[in-house]
């Protein structure tokens, strides 16, 4: 192998200067992070003048951003990353085919006021037109019985018709409109009135717009809806599903669609409020849940996004 032309002990001199009193994960991280950068440099044998625009278009991303508009946060979801963290913070691998409901990400408008409400009640406070209302029902699900958990949350969002989240949309949907927090029942059933989901359009008028049209590709998210099940004694769960009829389940802009997560609306007779049906059950993990020879956990902590602040 003929010697780099570039100083082979550049890369370890950089890192050789991180302090004694950098704890030893930021060393990890940040270290293989630099890393990484160096060799992409040195592979790519980036120019001065690329470097500059990679620059300006970093710092685009920080002025687009706003307290209603992280530009990073859609950034990291339009190059896969906060798809591939998820994956590597949640994926808990078990013995056979048994394991919990697949996670997907959280997404930047999960709110934490979202209100509880009663079972056979409705999210939708807001009828948008081309809205179509449908029945979702369905069980919460002890991974290794089958059994129902019941006083499980059932923590739900989507976007309206328009596919605009409450937030984005004052002027047309009040505070909380298709959000809503339920409890499961004796049984562990869960039973509610949502809106089939539309798809919609990543906001393409920032850095996130130029990146995608530099990859040629398009800035849609298939439809979905967001869901977080949580329960003292489970790992929760925070995911998305989708219907199986969307056009861009395959070309997700933030790669979030998995297989277990697309669902099918069936229509629903005799019901003035909805035409439509989804029933939908969803699997967790105990807490507690000890691994076979073999099988790989992550701890729950890793899991566990209750609490957070929404991410706009």
């Amino acid at each position: 192998m003929a010697p780099s032309r570039f100083d082979p002990n550049f890369t370890h001199h950089v890192l050789d200067t991180i302090g004694p009193k950098c704890t030893d994960r930021n060393r990890e991280v940040i270290g293989s992070l630099i890393t990484h950068i160096h060799d992409w440099a040195r592979e790519t044998e980036l120019s001065v003048d690329e470097w500059m625009t990679g620059l300006k278009f970093v710092n685009s991303i920080g002025q687009a951003s706003t307290p209603t508009r992280n530009e990073g946060h859609r950034m990291c979801d339009i190059i896969g990353l906060e798809s591939l963290v998820d994956e590597i913070a949640h994926k808990l691998v078990t013995e056979g085919n048994m394991a919990p409901t697949s996670s997907s990400i959280l997404g930047p408008f999960w709110s934490p006021d979202a209100p509880f409400r009663e079972l056979g009640g409705s999210i939708i406070q807001d009828p948008a037109p081309g809205c179509q209302p449908a029945f979702f029902h369905g069980k919460v699900k002890d991974m290794v019985t089958g059994k129902g958990i019941p006083n499980a949350i059932f923590d739900i969002w989507q976007a309206s018709a328009n596919g605009k989240y409450d937030f984005q949309d004052p002027e047309n949907q009040t505070p909380n409109n298709l959000r809503g927090k339920f409890r499961t029942d004796a049984n562990g059933e869960y039973y509610f009135y949502a809106l089939k989901p539309t798809a919609y359009s990543l906001p393409t008028d920032g850095p996130a717009g130029v990146l995608l049209k530099l990859l040629d590709r398009h800035p849609m998210r298939p439809a979905h809806i967001h869901l977080m099940i949580s329960h003292d004694d489970y790992i929760p769960v925070t995911t998305q599903i989708f219907p199986k009829d969307d056009p861009y389940l395959a070309t997700d802009t933030v790669y979030a669609v998995k297989d277990d997560l697309v669902i099918d609306f069936t229509p629903r007779e005799g019901d003035p409020k909805a035409k439509l049906d989804l029933e939908y059950s969803v699997t967790l993990a105990r807490k507690d849940y000890e691994p076979a020879a073999g099988e790989a956990v992550l701890p729950p902590t890793s899991q566990t996004t209750i609490g957070l602040e929404p991410r706009l």
